[in-house]
């Protein structure tokens, strides 16, 4: 086994070093298992672990690389997924106690890619339920820790698969954004995150939350590893009437490439709502990009400042549809059954729904309700298309829409829960992307005087990932920071 600390390795330095020998498969997830050991219980990012399992997949991937049979560079690789995808191997609860105990009899289709190219599962991690929150507060295991201040939230709704790459518990994960749910927690653990274009990937097996905006998206710590990640996932599947039929895949092999010329637009409304830190940290990268030969530019968003509201009644209206079928018949515990039809459904979804869901689904029913239907859900369609018009207008333009993806660095636990419209706000970044179905990558761009990550958002054409990631590749080499939390200094 190598000198090096495999949990300091990123997932691209990992899967090179498996090729060469100078790791195996079984060290390597023995590395992450010793890590979830030592730090799980400070940062609460892994709500089911598969232990024995991993290693005897470990164990399989070495040997299918002794005999030169490697099924490709994540052959071996442990990884974990977010407690919204579905496995036969471990309960799928999306941290909620309504499905406490739940064991799917299916495997979601991005779990089944991976898979099928060697990865080892390591468990599930930690989300607000029904990745509804912004911070992992809502998770009815607790609230996840930020590896870079304990003190601090890791984000949400992916906060458990931000802060386990961060803290190295895993080389890689999948987390789901339907509003910045994989970006938001990447820009305050300081790792790579990304949204694809919707219906890029497989939504098949992944429990829903707001169906038109849901996607899975890549989670590791440089642009390389996130960029591995893709290539297994992402493409068309039949079982997705969504996911869409374009070819998708070599993005990690078209890394390196000169962005001299690159077209950069500069959102400057959303620069300056951004904390003064936030947005000093975001005119370094821009600058860094200009030296790299990119032409920037100042581009406007009209109505960003709608993005929110839309996304909120939006969602919640989906939600409240989506989330009906939790009811105490098919799924979870049931509760009141002795006080006839209506006590089940009340006791079991009082009782087993958090606070935020619960807050989701009356306001998602209000929207959707006689008098209100064309007031609040059609009005927010209409804006919808406006926002999607905009964005494409814009990047009819520009190849990469620059924009900080959070206002401020990582929060204190407790300090937004409480006040849901500061909470919801913490999205001004990033939902109007998911609302145009575009992609957009989160990426570390320095440091805050707090000694906080501060994330950069790139935002680019539907189905343009590739420059996405090339674009990040060639800002993250620029960079050079050292992304290791304190955690894995102590």
């Amino acid at each position: 086994m190598s000198d090096c600390n495999a949990t300091r390795w990123t997932l691209h330095q990992a899967s090179c070093c498996l090729q060469q020998g100078e790791i195996s498969s079984q060290e390597l997830t023995q590395e992450c298992l010793n890590a979830i050991a030592q730090h799980n219980s400070q940062l609460n990012c892994f709500v089911a672990q598969a232990d024995k399992a991993a290693l005897a997949a470990a164990k399989q991937a070495d040997e299918r690389r002794a005999r030169g049979k490697a099924l490709g560079p994540l052959d071996g690789i442990p990884v974990a997924l977010k407690d919204m995808i579905l496995t036969t191997e471990l309960p799928t609860t999306a941290c909620s106690g309504i499905l406490r105990g739940y064991q799917s009899p299916y495997d979601a289709t991005v779990w089944r890619k991976l898979r099928e190219q060697g990865a080892v599962l390591l468990g599930k991690l930690n989300q607000d339920e029904f990745a509804m929150g912004s911070s992992t507060e809502t998770s009815a295991y607790g609230p996840c820790r930020n590896p870079w201040d304990l003190n601090r939230c890791a984000g949400g709704s992916s906060g458990g698969s931000a802060a386990a790459v961060s803290a190295g518990l895993c080389l890689g994960s999948l987390g789901t954004d339907t509003g910045g749910s994989v970006r938001q927690p990447a820009a305050f653990c300081g790792i790579v995150g990304l949204r694809p274009t919707y219906g890029r990937v497989s939504r098949f097996g992944v429990v829903a939350f707001a169906s038109s905006l849901d996607q899975v998206g890549p989670m590791a710590a440089d642009v390389p590893g996130c960029a591995l990640l893709l290539d297994a996932i992402a493409g068309h599947d039949a079982n997705d009437s969504t996911s869409l039929p374009n070819p998708a895949g070599g993005y990690a092999q078209q890394l390196q490439k000169d962005i001299s010329g690159l077209q950069v637009g500069v959102a400057k409304q959303l620069l300056e709502q951004a904390d003064d830190c936030v947005r000093k940290v975001i005119e370094q990268a821009i600058a860094s990009l200009r030296s790299r030969g990119a032409h920037i530019q100042e581009v406007v968003l009209p109505d960003a400042d709608l993005c929110v509201a839309v996304y909120y009644v939006l969602t919640s209206a989906e939600a409240s549809s989506n989330l009906s079928r939790y009811d105490g018949i098919r799924y979870g515990p049931r509760l009141g059954e002795d006080e006839g039809l209506q006590g089940l459904y009340t006791r079991t979804r009082g009782e087993l729904f958090g606070d935020e869901v619960k807050r989701r689904i009356l306001l998602g029913t209000y929207v959707l309700s006689a008098g209100y239907y064309d007031a609040y859900y059609v009005r927010a369609q209409q804006v919808r298309r406006l926002l999607a018009q905009q964005f494409s207008k814009v990047l009819q333009q520009v190849d990469v829409i620059v924009t900080p993806t959070t206002p401020s660095p990582a929060f204190m636990l407790g300090e937004k829960i409480r006040d849901p419209l500061s909470m919801y706000l913490n999205d001004v970044c990033t939902a109007g992307v998911s609302l145009a179905g575009v992609p957009a990558l989160s990426l570390n761009a320095g440091f805050c005087s707090k000694g906080l990550p501060v994330g950069v958002q790139l935002i680019g054409k539907p189905l343009a990932e590739l420059t996405l990631l090339q674009t990040g590749h060639a800002l993250q080499q620029q960079l050079a920071l050292d992304n290791h939390p304190p955690l894995l200094k102590n």
